[in-house]
């Protein structure tokens, strides 16, 4: 299939009318493939009993003496224009790295791809491995491959917010989650008092962080919060389930703008999802973040300086999460 693309690639490197067909096929494939590769990934798997398997992780460790059992883990989940858990943006890193220093006695998670059952860079399946690599080296026209991985993403975020298919790969992802907070540091499974857990989402990260919500409360004494970063999410799920969840807007991300009026659920006379009763109840917080696009330099993890400004976008966002009440509770 590898060969096949890149012959193809090859073939339309002069010809914009049959690379511009052929980018909307590819868009419509994926849009229709990415829920049946979800259904087959599930069919596969050895065990399909999502919450056998988390307390099948949550005992791996039992016999095992534990000095500490931690109290708190933060889990970062990227957005859509990234391809790799373990190939952060510059400014995320640095933002972690950050926070991790100001909060030493949290886990830092960094580990999750939210945008695959199995949590699988992109570069581990063969034919996104082509775009992945040609979308690493390019310039002029074939920057456009990075566009069609952010699609390939894109569809994942809708598969998330389906309540068809969602309910396959929104537990799977919680799966990921609770199986990477493991290896970095064991999950207590038998605590009297419960852990805080915060999910941390950009863009699309945000709605996979809410969608696995319920999963995660279900499996886990914990307490969650969870903070979106321009997130696009729907108003389903999550909201019962998280103590709160805290949303920064920045002043110029459109992008953001995107979910309350693609979802129903975030539609304000929608009195009666979840989003809403959230909302009225104090549970679901929207921030103004300042200046922020939606990503790159001027983004929520941007390394530009602001305007008129000693500090960076990155700075910015860093001093106003630091201002949360969560972190006094921690």
């Amino acid at each position: 299939m590898a060969n096949f693309l890149r012959k193809l690639f090859q073939g339309l490197h002069n010809g914009w009318l049959g690379l511009l067909s052929f980018t909307v096929f590819l868009i419509l494939a994926w849009g229709t493939l990415a829920p049946v590769g979800t259904m087959v990934w599930w069919l596969d798997s050895e065990d399909e009993d999502f919450g056998e398997q988390a307390r099948w992780i949550l005992s791996e460790d039992d016999a095992e003496a534990v000095d500490t059992e931690p109290t708190c883990y933060i889990v970062f989940l990227t957005g859509v224009g990234d391809f790799s858990a373990d190939n952060l943006a510059s400014g995320e890193e640095i933002f972690l790295d950050r926070l991790e220093q100001a909060q030493p006695h949290c886990v830092m998670v960094r580990d999750v791809f939210p945008y695959s059952a199995a949590n699988q860079n992109i570069g581990g399946q063969e034919v996104f491995a082509f775009l992945w690599e040609i979308a690493e080296n390019a310039d002029g026209w074939l920057e456009a491959t990075r566009y069609l991985l952010q699609i390939r993403n894109l569809w994942r975020l809708a598969i998330s917010a389906d309540n068809r298919y969602g309910q396959i790969y929104n537990p799977a992802l919680a799966l990921s989650i609770l199986e990477q907070m493991n290896k970095q540091h064991s999950v207590p499974s038998h605590s009297d008092e419960p852990i805080q857990l915060i999910l941390m989402g950009t863009s699309g990260g945000a709605q996979v962080g809410l969608s696995a919500t319920p999963y995660l409360k279900d499996w886990l004494n914990a307490e969650i919060t969870l903070l979106s970063f321009g997130g696009v999410f729907d108003g389903q799920e999550g909201f019962d389930a998280a103590e709160q969840v805290y949303h920064f807007r920045g002043e110029a991300d459109w992008v953001e703008n995107l979910g309350g009026i693609l979802f129903p659920s975030r539609w304000l006379w929608n009195f009666g999802s979840s989003f809403n009763q959230a909302r009225d109840e104090g549970r679901y917080t929207a921030i103004i973040s300042g200046p922020h696009e939606h990503d790159g330099d001027r983004g929520y993890f941007g390394e530009d300086p602001i305007e008129n400004s000693d500090e960076t976008y990155l700075d910015r966002m860093f001093e106003e999460m630091m201002e949360l009440p969560i972190w006094d509770e921690t």
